[in-house]
């Protein structure tokens, strides 16, 4: 029998009105990496990432105010891009990184932390934005394609809304293949779905995103959805220098499907940031 994974290092911040759930490995030598994780997840999302980073930076990844292990219930105003934005701002300057971390944010997460960047650019070196899915101000609002899963939430039906989320976002039959960890990872984390939509369509600036000055990587899945290419289009367009690429043999979630070329592709970005 294989050996069993260890647990990460678990940690938590107190903050005036709660507490925010981190784990972070590596040295103290060079500048940190934040990972941002995005929805029905928690920082165990990472878990190939985290080794692999530690090995040459101080890696740190939070589980967002809401997600496991925060038990309590949903809906609560407290899980909300800027709330989580504000919260990370606060970890940063809490674990002394006043300098900043090169940041990276998958998804929702994208949103996370490319608001963290607009609040306190001084504490992003670098802005990894992995599919993000936000719109912007200038465009139309659109169907919050998980609204028929939070329905079946509410409705005690949570295997049904989770199978509708995931295949969406990564494709059909995606949910019925995933393995058992990244499975328990996202039942832990169904709930936040009745929070999040209430900030379904929430807008970014667009005159936000191009004010940007740190150096910036988009990163798409070679099998993502087209949808999450065009928000990579448009902020290429807002950010001409922005570097791209594309995670061979992967969908969503892409650092899952093929970490190896994620983590090579991050760190040689954040190498020559």
């Amino acid at each position: 029998m294989p050996a069993q994974r260890p647990e990460p290092p678990h940690h938590v911040l107190a903050l005036p009105d709660g507490g925010l759930h981190y784990t972070q490995a590596g040295g103290d030598a060079g500048v940190p990496i934040l990972l941002i994780h995005g929805s029905l997840c928690d920082y165990r999302y990472w878990r190939w990432q985290v080794p692999a980073f530690a090995e040459t930076h101080r890696v740190i990844a939070p589980s967002l105010r809401g997600c496991w292990p925060d038990a309590r219930s949903h809906p609560r105003a407290e899980y909300a891009v800027g709330r989580h934005a504000d919260d990370l701002a606060r970890l940063l300057r809490a674990l002394d990184e006043h300098g900043g971390a090169h940041v990276i944010g998958h998804s929702r997460g994208a949103q996370v932390a490319l608001d963290l960047a607009i609040r306190a650019p001084q504490l992003c070196r670098s802005l990894t934005l992995a599919d993000p899915g936000f719109r912007f101000a200038d465009e139309p609002e659109t169907p919050v394609f998980y609204a028929d899963a939070v329905q079946r939430l509410r409705d005690g039906d949570e295997e049904k809304a989770i199978e509708q989320f995931i295949d969406t976002v990564n494709g059909a039959d995606t949910w019925r293949k995933m393995v058992g960890w990244f499975k328990d990872m996202v039942r832990d984390n169904a709930a936040t779905l009745l929070s999040q939509i209430r900030e379904a369509n929430l807008p970014v600036d667009p005159r936000d995103a191009a004010a940007l000055s740190c150096p910036v990587l988009l990163v798409g899945g070679s099998q993502s959805p087209a949808k999450y290419g065009t928000r990579q289009d448009r902020l290429q367009q807002l950010l001409p220098r922005a570097r791209r690429a594309r995670i061979a043999l992967a969908a969503h979630g892409m650092n899952l499907a093929n970490p190896r070329a994620f983590n090579r592709t991050v760190l040689d970005f954040i190498a020559g940031a």
